[in-house]
């Protein structure tokens, strides 16, 4: 059995002598301080005497570890515990401005010093060189500042991206002792969505009401950048953290922020951060993130990065990949299949683009799993897929093989009427249908048509100039035509494509 001896507890320390706790063996901890571990350990010894003194030491040790702020006790306790263990491995912290002469004192019964400023100074050097480490731990400042529940939460009807990464970010919560739950308006209709939360039991909260969070105290926001926009948080929401790869079009304010546009999947973000922090995901949550980052990327031929392939790697030893194939292969529900439907018979072709308006819809999931297969069809490269519902339309998009930036275009179309976003080959939008929420029933048919004369307009006439991915300047101001009725809201600006 390892035998430890930890003589004194300064602050630097304290965590290492929590971990020494944990490890097999016994420690005794000698000290004035009050102890940071569970003295209530079967293994754990406390004796609250002054580090130098002797007679508070138990019979052997075989690590001996002198951790108290002062340079000059820590010098007296080395040489008491070499006398006291000369077999013994001892290592010494210096102390808080030790200087030269009692750094030699310590120096010369200890097999090890511990030098606090040559540790920070080569700290800040970590910190400079490695981006990724100074970015875990200014998210680390802000959690700690957070006094109470941290609420993490997605975009309105959360994808796999979105779900995995509000989970891990509430574990790096969890990390530094702060509680958090992963939450989120509207629904999980998408049938793999819906397998992925059953299969891996994930714990999630669905936020509604006139106070959506009143019982937290903190805020973040992943896979998306401004409350309000694409999820049911008032405008003026204080957040205090920020984590997606969607780039934002607009100022985004928060304590923390991390927009990467160059990654693939926000779950790849939050894979980083768990691996730096040394923190196990789990079977359950690996196998999330590994999802979202599949599903993000198109099984890594969209928008992958270097980091993602990383992320995917670390993350795959870990997940339970029986049960990853299993969420892939849900049965598709009645609902899609007369979505795909209507989608294929009322489809709208112009050159190698195609719109469908599929009308009332009960599952706005299934918009997006009918472009995904629309796209596909020989000759097309762009698919668009809407219809509507509880007062709003709904858009999906995708695109192959073409150098038109779908979100770029669904906002150039939508912005000035509604919100739209997502990535160059995959993106959705929402249009609120204001004043014509208050149709009759029987007057569908008339509210379908004006709906396809409003999207489909103006997809395909800003298709005719839309933006690339080799000029992506434009501000879409020469779409902004007079609106045939009132009562189309307008102002709300997304940055996620939001329509898996």
């Amino acid at each position: 059995m390892h035998r430890r001896l930890v003589l004194g507890l300064c602050a630097p320390l304290r965590g290492t002598v929590d971990r020494l706790a944990t490890r097999p063996g016994s420690l005794t901890v000698v000290a004035t301080e009050d102890p940071p571990i569970d003295t209530g350990r079967s293994n754990v010894t406390y004796e609250r005497s002054p580090p130098d003194d002797a007679s508070a030491y138990p019979a052997h040790a075989d690590l001996v570890l002198v951790a108290s702020d002062d340079s000059g006790t820590n010098a007296a306790a080395a040489a008491a515990a070499r006398e006291a263990f000369p077999d013994a491995h001892l290592v010494a912290y210096a102390g808080v401005n030790a200087d030269a002469a009692t750094q030699a004192r310590i120096g010369a019964v200890a097999d090890r010093v511990i030098d606090a400023d040559r540790i920070l100074t080569d700290r800040l050097r970590e910190l400079t060189a490695n981006p990724g480490a100074e970015r875990l731990h200014r998210l680390y400042a802000v959690l700690r500042r957070i006094d109470g529940r941290l609420a993490v939460v997605m975009h309105d009807n959360p994808d796999p991206d979105a779900i995995a990464s509000a989970l891990g970010v509430a574990r790096v919560g969890e990390r530094v002792g702060v509680d958090a739950d992963a939450c989120y308006f509207g629904e999980i209709s998408h049938q793999e969505n819906r397998a992925m939360v059953n299969l891996l039991g994930l714990d999630l909260v669905e936020l509604d009401g006139d106070e959506p969070l009143r019982d937290y105290d903190g805020v973040a926001l992943v896979d998306h950048s401004r409350p309000g926009v694409n999820d049911g948080l008032p405008t003026e929401t204080t957040v205090d953290i920020v984590v997606d790869h969607h780039p934002p079009r607009a100022p985004v304010e928060a304590g923390f922020v991390d927009l990467r546009h160059d990654i693939g999947a926000t779950s790849t973000l939050v894979s980083d951060y768990l691996s730096r922090a040394g923190v196990a995901p789990g079977e359950s949550l690996a196998t999330a993130l590994l999802f979202g980052i599949r599903v993000d990327t198109d099984d890594f031929v969209r928008e992958v990065s270097v980091s993602d392939f990383e992320a995917a790697a670390w993350l795959v030893s870990r997940a339970d990949l029986a049960v990853l194939e299993r969420i892939e292969s849900p049965s598709m529900t009645p609902e899609v299949v007369e979505t795909l439907s209507r989608a294929i018979r009322d489809r709208d072709v112009r050159g190698d683009a195609l719109a469908s308006n599929v009308g009332a819809i009960r599952d706005r999931d299934a918009l997006a799993q009918a472009a995904d297969r629309l796209v596909n069809m020989d000759g097309i490269r762009i698919a668009v897929v809407y219809g509507f519902k509880g007062g709003t339309i709904y858009v999906s998009g995708r695109a192959r093989g073409t150098d038109v930036d779908l979100g770029e275009t669904l906002r150039d179309a939508l912005d000035s009427i509604g919100s739209a976003g997502g990535h160059a080959d995959m993106a959705g939008g929402q249009v609120p249908l204001g004043i014509l929420e208050d149709t009759e029933e029987d007057s569908e048919v008339e509210l379908t048509k004006i709906v396809t004369e409003v999207v489909a307009g103006r997809l395909f006439e800003t298709l005719e100039d839309a933006t690339t991915l080799l000029d992506p300047g434009r501000d879409g101001s020469a779409w902004a035509f007079e609106f045939p009725f009132e009562g189309w809201n307008r102002g709300r600006d997304p940055e996620s494509d939001a329509d898996r």
